[in-house]
């Protein structure tokens, strides 16, 4: 709980009295390695902080899994569509290592924004930071080479290419793992 009251106040000005009752709405979760956070189909009732863990966002089709998110400690995630609209999600969450979370329901969400001067920030940067990871992913794919989107997750996020496995890594980039192992060569 300490990593995600540090996290706040460097989000925004929060008063014990704020943190304290923010904190009473919190619930930890904990998802061993590789099973669902989430499963599509379900509707996504948190909005959490990672404390520990790395989490991926992925879809199906066609028999073939494409990933299209990651989330690492120290960050929001959630399949934040569904949670603003409780509708089913169209995806997976799933937790890629031994993961903690502190998790607000929507219910709990509604009553923090009514009831502080605090919880519409805070819920404004959440919603910033996936709105901001969302844009970054598609642009990438829009106006760069493999290669390129390469370079830049790895400048970025060289901790992914510690805690990731390269399969992952490569649907992220709208690759095959065979084409992502030859831009791996050529950049060594």
């Amino acid at each position: 709980m300490e990593k995600i009251h540090e996290y706040f106040k460097t989000l925004v000005p929060i008063t014990d009295e704020e943190a304290l009752f923010f904190s009473s709405k919190l619930t930890m979760r904990n998802f061993k390695r590789n099973t669902f956070v989430l499963q599509s189909g379900k509707i996504e009732n948190y909005l959490s902080f990672i404390e520990k863990g790395t989490i991926r966002y992925f879809t199906e089709r066609e028999d073939k899994e494409i990933t299209f998110g990651f989330a690492l400690a120290g960050s929001f995630e959630s399949a934040y569509d569904s949670f603003l609209k409780q509708t089913p999600s169209h995806y997976h969450i799933q937790a890629l290592e031994d993961t903690v979370l502190w998790s607000i329901s929507y219910d709990d969400l509604q009553e923090v924004y009514t009831r502080t001067s605090v919880g519409q920030l805070i819920g404004r940067k959440a919603s910033e930071e996936l709105f901001i990871l969302k844009s970054e992913r598609e642009k990438s794919l829009l106006l760069y080479s493999a290669r390129e989107r390469y370079e830049m997750l790895l400048s970025k996020n060289p901790e992914l290419f510690r805690k990731i496995p390269l399969k992952y890594i490569a649907s992220y980039l709208g690759i095959t793992p065979q084409a992502l192992s030859r831009i791996r060569r050529r950049i060594s």
